[in-house]
């Protein structure tokens, strides 16, 4: 069969990123018994969480500086890996480095990095950069903020280590497209405010292949999807927007709830979803109302019109 043109070619399926939280998985004896390797195929991207910036890694899948927290092995997550892609081969396996509590983000290894990714068999990359204190202000109606240089170096580091078809996606502010244009007032007030527009408008927003919104923790003021709007006007490329299965600042992630953010970015081809986190057990009993992460996983995929709902996020 002739290979097909690019006006034949199938459009790149929605992204569906799912956080796996390393800290909160069980024990296992191999591979094949990780909760990883169950993985269904509507997940397109998983992320380990999290490795940090300033990692130390001197090879042989020693886990112990790495900043992940998982209760086996690196042999025996690196053999997870493998069970994943031998049952789901579509789906992409990240390194999610830095998160809320991993700084150090001036001392990056990106060799380390690189050399931790390859070892494991894992496909890239996520970018998690959330600094502390990002110092934004608007001068001539421009956003400006303290941490500009340093956002688009670490992805420029990042993609030189490790080159295409590696994947490299990087995670962003709720806020972080506000403050600028038609969304220079949107709700809420916060000092994380167009902190990801620097970014996003240089050469470097090339390098990346996905971008994530963390759509979630920003008060009841926050609409996701004026969110998402304001990102899709610099960012062109596959665009997730985040449900958080643990409660927070704002509104419930319930089914409804999730439901209606995921539907209203729906049209566009390239919107998907980012699940925070895999592995984590929100408060109380689950129900419509308090969905576990696996029944959010399936609530996305339903309403993302994802392929195989039915199966099981273990």
């Amino acid at each position: 069969m002739a290979p097909l043109s690019p006006a034949q070619a199938a459009p790149p399926p929605r992204p569906f990123l799912a956080y796996h939280a390393s800290w909160a998985e069980t024990p296992a004896t191999s591979g094949d018994t990780t909760t990883l390797a169950g993985l269904p195929g509507y997940i397109t991207h998983v992320a380990l969480s999290f490795v940090k910036p300033d990692l130390t890694y001197a090879g042989a899948l020693d886990l112990s500086g790495t900043g992940l927290e998982y209760p086996y092995s690196g042999a025996i997550l690196r053999a997870g890996i493998l069970a994943l892609k031998q049952r789901q081969p579509g789906t992409k396996v990240l390194l999610a480095v830095g998160g809320a509590t991993y700084g150090g983000w001036s001392r990056l290894d990106a060799d380390a990095l690189a050399r931790l990714v390859r070892d494991l068999g894992a496909d890239g990359v996520d970018i998690d950069y959330e600094p502390a204190n990002p110092s934004c202000v608007v001068v001539s109606a421009r956003v400006h903020c303290a941490n500009d240089l340093l956002s688009i170096q670490l992805v420029e580091t990042i993609r030189s280590a490790l080159p295409r078809p590696l994947v490299v996606s990087a995670a962003g502010w709720s806020v972080g497209a506000y403050g600028e244009g038609a969304f220079a007032t949107a709700p809420p007030r916060s000092p994380w405010r167009g902190s990801m527009l620097a970014l996003l408008r240089s050469p470097a927003a090339a390098k990346l292949d996905l971008v994530s919104i963390m759509s979630y923790d920003a008060g009841p003021s926050y609409r996701p999807d004026q969110a998402f709007r304001a990102y899709r006007a610099l960012w062109k490329g596959p665009l997730a927007l985040g449900v958080q299965v643990l409660p927070g600042n704002g509104p419930r992630f319930s089914f409804a709830y999730t439901g209606e953010i995921l539907s209203a970015v729906r049209d566009d081809p390239l919107a998907g979803a980012m699940l925070y986190a895999l592995r984590l057990e929100p408060p109380g009993p689950p129900g419509p109302d308090n969905p576990d992460y696996r029944a959010m996983a399936a609530a996305i995929c339903v309403t993302l019109d994802l392929a195989d709902c039915s199966a099981p996020v273990p």
